[in-house]
């Protein structure tokens, strides 16, 4: 049945984007039909009419950068991630609760706005289940590109819990394969340290997998048809990543010539994340409940993946953003902070943001033909705002409405840790 979602200020996605008053969009099933404007618009349908009574409408956001089993609650002690991940694989009543949180999780950034999600390192093969159930309507939830399990080192970033230990070439040829059996979308490297397991300060984003580790996985992903993505927090790391392979760099880091020029020859492309490092950075340590060595470690990191997004856009280098969802103080419903932290950190005007929160994530992973614009024969996935958002990015953390493939959410309710948004809000 055709839905008319009538009289709505249209924000289309496109980069120089201004709001339309009038405007109509006209959804058939799950795809977009057409498109008016206050002078062409229809009069009527032979469906469903929903008038929106001068609210914003936009694309739903896709979030680039998420990890589906965790919600961002803060913790006041640090956690054994492998020991925890295998306690809660370890039988099938657990195996089972692992399963619904997910679900809960997955329709929150749903109800949240973000239509599409990526998720770069998740528990065994969780995230292709979710997606899979997702596209068959077996379950309520955003459209899924997923890697699963990650592929570290010993002593690596998320190494036994959300990621395998590759030790050789060989090895970390065979687990791509292994991953690749449970059909992913895309293949994940954590090449480097992350702020919580550097040994010293000054040394964030340590350097742990080999090059010829990561040119052995890239190699493998390639030949099997799957993009790599790639955890690196430091400049090392994103020379090595960019060397040998890797098609998308997550986080970043401090950016010089050589890199520009790395990402350039390889036609790589930048996913920032500006939420994850912002609470170890900016919080009083009370707060945090960091050490001072993960604060000045937390500095560090947020200043290389601010300075390496001002320094891509410079140089025409594609950037996208995805919130780091898992991490402390990192929530699935929060994306219109990343967005908001763009322009405020990276220098760029909420219509740019905006736009790179839609259609240009949705063109760095090559989905930019099925969704990210409002545009006829795309997928019907948007979300609807009071008042215009690019005067006030923090009205998109209530919506009025949610629409992915045609089906419509009303009034989306979330459950919100408010010790978090009270802490987060300071930093608007």
């Amino acid at each position: 049945m055709k839905t008319l979602y009538k009289n709505c200020t249209l924000l289309d996605g496109t980069p120089d984007m201004s709001p339309i008053p009038g405007s109509s969009v006209l959804v058939d099933d799950d795809r977009i039909l057409a498109v008016y404007t206050e002078k062409d618009g229809p009069k009527s349908t032979d469906g469903n009419i929903v008038d929106l009574n001068g609210a914003y409408l936009l694309p739903g956001f896709v979030n680039l950068h998420i990890h589906v089993p965790a919600d961002g609650k803060p913790k006041k002690k640090e956690t054994d991630n492998a020991k925890k991940v295998r306690i809660l694989t370890s039988n099938p009543l657990t195996r089972y609760l692992v399963r619904k949180m997910c679900e809960k999780y997955v329709l929150t950034e749903l109800l949240s706005g973000c239509t599409t999600v990526r998720a770069v390192g998740g528990v065994q093969k969780y995230d292709s289940d979710l997606r899979d159930d997702i596209n068959s309507g077996k379950l309520d939830g955003p459209r899924m590109l997923v890697a699963n399990m990650a592929i570290s080192v010993p002593g690596g970033h998320m190494a036994g819990s959300l990621a395998y230990e590759a030790l050789s070439e060989d090895h970390a040829r065979e687990l791509v394969r292994i991953i690749a059996k449970d059909k992913p979308d895309l293949i994940k490297l954590m090449i480097t340290g992350g702020v919580l397991d550097a040994k010293k300060v000054g040394e964030p984003g340590v350097l742990r997998m080999p090059a010829s580790y990561v040119k052995a996985a890239c190699d493998e992903a390639h030949k099997l048809g799957f993009y790599v993505a790639a955890h690196v927090e430091s400049p090392e790391g994103v020379k090595v990543a960019l060397e040998n392979g890797v098609d998308t760099i997550e986080h970043g880091a401090k950016m010089d010539d050589e890199m520009i020029s790395l990402f350039k020859e390889h036609g790589a492309k930048l996913v920032t994340t500006l939420s994850p490092a912002l609470p170890y950075a900016l919080f009083d340590r009370s707060v945090s409940y960091c050490t001072e060595m993960a604060q000045e470690n937390g500095k560090i990191v947020f200043e290389g993946i601010i300075d390496c997004a001002i320094n891509a856009l410079k140089n025409d280098i594609p950037v996208g953003l995805g919130t780091d969802t898992g991490c402390p103080f990192i929530t699935h419903y929060d994306m219109w902070r990343e967005i908001n932290y763009y322009v405020k950190y990276c220098g760029v005007s909420s219509t740019y943001a905006l736009h790179t929160a839609t259609l240009g994530n949705a063109k760095i992973i090559g989905i930019d033909n099925e969704t990210g614009s409002i545009e006829p024969g795309k997928s019907a996935d948007f979300i609807v705002c009071k008042e215009n958002p690019l005067e006030d990015l923090s009205r998109l953390r209530q919506l009025e409405l949610v629409v992915f493939r045609g089906k419509a959410y009303e009034h989306p309710k979330i459950k919100k840790m408010q010790k978090v948004e009270n802490e987060l809000d300071k930093w608007l």
